[in-house]
């Protein structure tokens, strides 16, 4: 009786046991596949890993100040199998992105795809009034974003990236097609691991360069300006800007006609800058001495043209009255004894008839005549017939008072040994020392006189070309450019400005180089110069007073 007893309760007991455990089991079941649910990341499974956004390398000035670098940024995307109402979702998110184009959200999430962007890159204010809809199916991804901290300064040589973080244009470009393309396509370009990449540019003279081209433009009501600072020694570009430019951070009209990176992107006649060539080549012949005259009292007639000089003196001129005077009659007769030959060839030594090799990927080729006539080489000895960009113009300027050295310029660190390695001589030290005695007389007796900066000895030569308009030359449409070197008995570093049709500051005023493109110079100069570590000097004799005595 007791053993049947024991036999049923122990029966009884297993029985509990096996209810125990099964609902056990379906309990951790259960439990197991919440926990499975909780931690599953469905949308980084379906997320093309070609749209995940990659690392790069911060961008540096020559100081190590930030001029581009990564930040985290939140996108948007849906699963459009788990959106309940496609109209009413659309509906939400208008109110905080009004831009959401409605048909093309509407195809992305009437879809059976288990993944679509709708918007990259939100702000974080977007992100939380996103998130404060509650609308299912939706979630958010972490991406990186280029962001540029000092926004427009220095767009055009910085460039930009596209919605995946690659480069496309600028600096950014070149940093790309350098390997790091390579690196992120492997998924070897990890944030933290990557040096940043260092900029010959001197930010605070960035900021100068703009702040002066703003302020020339709505000055002088002109349509666009530029300008660079290339250190004379190395090649290195300090400070380029050209407005109208854009913000790399929100770019929506970087490709407007009117945004043209003007300083290595445009070709221009240069006007009367480049009697400074025709000058130094004349010179450099040996055909021509600093002390040599050259009859202008009457306008050259060539072929059915006639050349005439602005300011006419009626006179036998001098080499540095011609300069200081811009004579075109002079000029061409300087070339003339040269010869047309020898013309090109000086221009092809100093680089200004091929396209001018840096870093930037928008580098435009220079224009010249398919046949040089006597015509061509007379027009070309003032500046017009041969359109070159600012950037080579400035590089061939700094040729011709560095000592006669041509350096291609860059935007990276290089050292003044680095730059002789490279270097090519194509005038003679003397002849360079005659035209930095030029270029300082000029601004003592002629019309550089705007862009003069006590204590820094600056030396220049101006340009005002008329443009053609309706296949004319124009005398009221100018491209003024200056060219600017200090300290002129030494110049370590050159300025090169432009102005795209300026107007005259007052009525009846002119609007010629001197008197707009002259002035933007020297405020480059004279707020530059004192960052640069370049020392004011009062205490000695100018150059030009120097060299005339010898």
């Amino acid at each position: 009786m007791d053993g049947a007893r024991k036999a049923r309760g122990g029966r009884a007991q297993n029985r509990v046991v096996m209810a125990m455990a099964v609902i056990f089991g379906i309990y951790a079941a259960i439990g197991g596949r919440l926990v499975m649910l909780a931690v599953q990341d469905e949308p980084v499974a379906s997320l093309p890993a070609a749209r995940v956004t990659a690392s790069r390398p911060d961008l540096v000035d020559r100081n190590g100040e930030v001029l581009a670098t990564d930040i985290k940024t939140a996108s948007l995307f849906a699963e459009p199998r788990r959106i309940v109402d496609i109209d009413e979702a659309i509906e939400k998110l208008s109110t905080v992105l009004p831009d959401l184009n409605y048909q093309q959200a509407y195809r992305r999430l009437d879809s059976d795809a288990g993944f679509v962007w709708l918007r990259r890159q939100l702000s974080p204010r977007q992100q939380a009034d996103i998130l404060a809809l509650g609308i299912p199916g939706l979630g958010f991804r972490t991406e990186k974003r280029r962001f540029y901290p000092g926004g427009p300064t220095a767009s055009h040589i910085l460039g930009l990236v596209n919605i995946d973080n690659k480069g496309i244009a600028g600096i950014e470009k070149f940093v790309d097609d350098q390997g790091l393309a390579d690196l992120q396509a492997t998924g070897l370009a990890v944030a933290g691991h990557m040096e940043p990449v260092r900029l010959s540019i001197d930010l605070r003279v960035q900021h100068i360069i703009r702040d002066e081209l703003a302020s020339a433009m709505e000055r002088y009501n002109a349509i666009a300006a530029g300008a660079v600072m290339l250190n004379a020694r190395t090649g290195e570009v300090i400070g380029m800007a050209s407005l109208p430019d854009y913000d790399p951070n929100n770019p929506f009209n970087a490709l407007e006609k009117d945004r043209l990176n003007r300083m290595s992107a445009g070709v221009y006649e240069m006007g009367s800058t480049f009697k400074l060539f025709t000058t130094s080549m004349a010179l450099d012949s040996g055909l021509v001495g600093i002390s040599d005259r050259f009859d202008a009292t009457k306008p050259l007639r060539i072929g059915g043209h006639t050349i005439n000089d602005f300011h006419g003196k009626r006179r036998v001129l001098t080499v540095p009255e011609i300069f200081i005077y811009s004579s075109n009659i002079g000029t061409a007769k300087m070339a003339d004894v040269v010869g047309i030959e020898g013309h090109r060839a000086f221009l092809k030594r100093i680089g200004l008839l091929d396209r001018v090799q840096t870093e930037l990927p928008e580098v435009a080729r220079p224009t010249e005549p398919s046949v040089w006539k006597k015509i061509n080489s007379v027009t070309i000895s003032f500046g017009h017939g041969v359109a070159t960009t600012p950037l080579q113009t400035a590089m061939a300027a700094a040729a011709m008072l560095n000592g006669g050295k041509l350096i291609p310029p860059t935007f990276l660190p290089r050292s003044e040994q680095e730059a002789n390695a490279i270097a090519e001589q194509v005038i003679s030290p003397r002849t360079s020392e005659l035209v930095r005695y030029l270029f300082r007389y000029n601004t003592e007796k002629g019309s550089g006189r705007r862009a003069e900066v006590p204590g820094y000895f600056v030396g220049t030569k101006t340009g005002t070309a008329e443009k053609v308009v309706n296949g004319r030359y124009a005398n009221d449409v100018r491209f003024n450019t200056f060219i600017a070197g200090f300290p002129a008995n030494d110049p370590d570093y050159v300025v090169f400005v432009v102005i795209d049709e300026p107007k005259p500051e007052r009525p009846g005023n002119a609007a010629t180089s001197g008197l707009n493109a002259g002035p933007m110079a020297g405020n480059i100069v004279r707020r530059a110069a004192p960052l640069l570590g370049v020392k004011p000097e009062f205490s000695h004799q100018s150059d030009a007073l120097l060299v005339s005595q010898q």
